[in-house]
C-alpha cells in the first residue's frame, strides 16, 4: 500500500488525487484532438464537484486555469480562456499603505476626530449641542472601554477642548443635554399589555 504522504504532492488538493492522476494521463496522450477532448471532459468533471458554484461569474475560467495549474502549465491544448500564467501564480498584491495621519488619543480613534472637526463648523444652535453632547457621551464610552476606569466630565472637557483646538467645550447647558441623553437610554422600555384597540372588551 502506497500512502499520500509517499506520493507526489497535489497542487489542488480540493480536486483530489483522481482529477489529479486524469490530468497527468492527459499530459501522456500524444494525439492532440484526444488531449482535447480529454482535457473537456476533466473540466465537465470537476465543474460536477462544485455545484453550487456555477452560477459564480467567472466561475469555468477558473475551472481552466485550475487545470493549467495542476498540468504545471504543460498541457498543450486549444484553452478557451486567456488561462494563467506561471510567472503570475505566484505574485503578490501591491502593498496597501498604512494611513500616516496621527491620532492623538488611540482609545477615542480617528472617527471621533472627524466628528468633532465637522462639529466644529455646525452653526450654533441645538443642533450643534445634540452633536457635541453625542460626541462627548461617545468620548466617555470609549474612554471606559479602553482604561476600564470612571471618568470625569472635566477630563471629557479637557480632550474636547484640545481636539477641536479650543473649538468646543463643555459648558452646563451641554451638560444638561448630555445627561438628558443618558437618562433616556437609561430608560428601561415598557411593557405594552394594552389590549388591541380593535379588541372588545369583554363585560364582568
Amino acid at each position: 500500500m502506497q500512502y499520500n504522504t509517499q506520493q507526489k504532492r497535489l497542487p489542488l488538493p480540493e480536486y483530489g488525487r483522481s482529477i489529479q492522476n486524469m490530468v497527468d494521463h492527459a499530459l501522456t496522450i500524444t494525439d492532440r484532438a484526444e488531449r482535447q477532448r480529454c482535457a473537456n471532459t476533466i473540466i465537465s468533471i470537476m465543474g460536477s464537484m462544485f455545484p453550487h458554484l456555477k452560477n459564480i461569474p467567472d466561475f469555468t475560467h477558473k475551472l481552466w486555469d485550475h487545470l493549467t495549474i495542476m498540468s504545471d502549465f504543460k498541457l498543450d491544448i486549444d484553452y478557451p480562456y486567456e488561462v494563467i500564467r506561471k510567472e503570475n501564480l505566484d505574485t503578490k498584491p501591491n502593498p496597501i499603505p498604512y494611513p500616516s495621519t496621527k491620532i492623538r488619543y488611540r482609545h477615542y480613534g480617528r472617527t471621533l476626530e472627524v466628528l468633532i472637526r465637522k462639529a466644529v463648523e455646525y452653526p450654533e444652535g441645538d443642533e450643534k449641542d445634540n452633536l457635541v453632547a453625542l460626541i462627548a457621551n461617545h468620548m466617555k464610552k470609549d474612554y471606559i472601554t479602553w482604561n476600564k476606569d470612571t471618568i470625569e466630565d472635566a477630563k471629557i472637557n479637557d480632550d474636547l477642548v484640545e481636539l477641536s483646538r479650543g473649538k468646543l467645550q463643555l459648558d452646563n447647558k451641554l451638560l444638561q443635554v448630555m445627561e438628558a441623553r443618558l437618562a433616556v437610554n437609561r430608560r428601561p422600555k415598557s411593557n405594552n399589555n394594552h389590549a388591541h384597540p380593535n379588541q372588545k372588551r369583554h363585560s364582568k
